[in-house]
């Protein structure tokens, strides 16, 4: 197999290199000219620059590739350049065939610079970057499913995507690497609607519900309800037992107090001394029922001897002298 360039670059004085293309006016101003020139002032130019002699005499050469380069070696003061020298001229810019560094090989490249003790703030000021920036690519992976690291292999993406991964489980993070690479859309935003439409148990940063622990033991909170409801019963039915008694005696005593206080004597003594006593024997007396006793003692304790007046022109409430 034919090679197209010089196995090894050679040292080409910077004034002899003539650009293959114009290079726009304030490109010096951009972003990317500025990491170029951070990067060369750091660390040195890493790539040398593509050239091809322009005559026999090897005196002047065409740039195929590095325009941006040369003018970070001007603006930085330098006089010469590593270059590989093309054996042929091809129609097609050499740039073209350069495969770019996916997001996670830059990842692996910044780590091995790291560990082979390079800091990460020379790394930033070759980047041209803050040292947050250089942090955030160091730990790109951190919390990222291999599997999911695979799919992104050879991919570029904002940094900000795995950030959004990590708070989903692997299944999950491996399905929403899926669906961003076959929308073509891998980007901040996208990974973060996926979040958003992740149920909480396939997702790390929610916490499962955790059932009620009940209170006490089960066991004794039966027993106790057990307990309480053989004593409800057991008054139920000594209820019920003297039910028949105790209603007969209060019919006998409702018939003694409605005699008492027939008594014009007796209720001018008990108007005059104790006028509380007298409202209760009228409301006894006036009452057909237990229930209805109770109704209007809570309705206003007061109102008795009103109601007991009322009453007293039906005759169907006077007792008969049999009781």
């Amino acid at each position: 197999m034919r090679l197209n360039y010089e196995n090894l670059p050679q040292l080409v004085t910077i004034e002899h290199l003539m650009p293959s293309k114009k290079v726009p006016d304030g490109v010096m101003t951009t972003r990317k000219f500025k990491q170029i020139l951070s990067s060369i002032k750091e660390i040195g130019l890493i790539e040398p620059l593509s050239i091809i002699p322009t005559d026999d005499q090897n005196e002047t050469f065409l740039l195929l590739d590095g325009n941006l380069r040369v003018l970070a070696l001007k603006e930085l003061g330098e006089d010469q350049a590593p270059c590989l020298i093309a054996k042929d001229f091809e129609t097609y810019t050499y740039n073209h065939r350069i495969n770019r560094l996916s997001t996670v090989q830059e990842h692996y490249m910044l780590r091995r610079a790291i560990d082979k003790g390079v800091s990460k703030e020379r790394l930033a000021r070759a980047f041209n970057v803050n040292l947050s920036a250089i942090n955030t690519r160091v730990n790109l992976l951190h919390g990222v499913c291999p599997q999911a690291v695979e799919l992104l292999q050879d991919q570029q993406f904002n940094p900000e995507v795995t950030r959004f991964l990590r708070k989903m489980k692997a299944a999950r993070q491996v399905e929403a690497v899926e669906l961003m690479i076959a929308a073509d859309k891998i980007t901040g935003p996208h990974a973060e609607a996926l979040l958003k439409a992740t149920p909480p148990e396939q997702r790390t940063d929610t916490a499962p519900s955790k059932p009620d622990i009940p209170q006490g033991d089960p066991l004794e909170k039966i027993v106790k309800l057990e307990k309480e409801m053989s004593q409800v019963q057991t008054k139920y039915k000594d209820a019920e037992a003297n039910y028949g008694s105790d209603l007969l005696n209060l019919v006998v005593a409702r018939g003694y107090l409605s005699k008492l206080i027939s008594t014009p004597t007796v209720k001018d003594y008990l108007t005059q001394n104790h006028p509380d006593i007298l409202d209760t024997f009228e409301l006894v007396v006036n009452t057909v029922s237990m229930d209805d006793a109770v109704s209007a003692e809570e309705r206003d304790p007061n109102t008795g001897s009103d109601d007991a007046d009322a009453d007293k022109d039906d005759p169907s409430d006077e007792p008969s002298d049999d009781e």
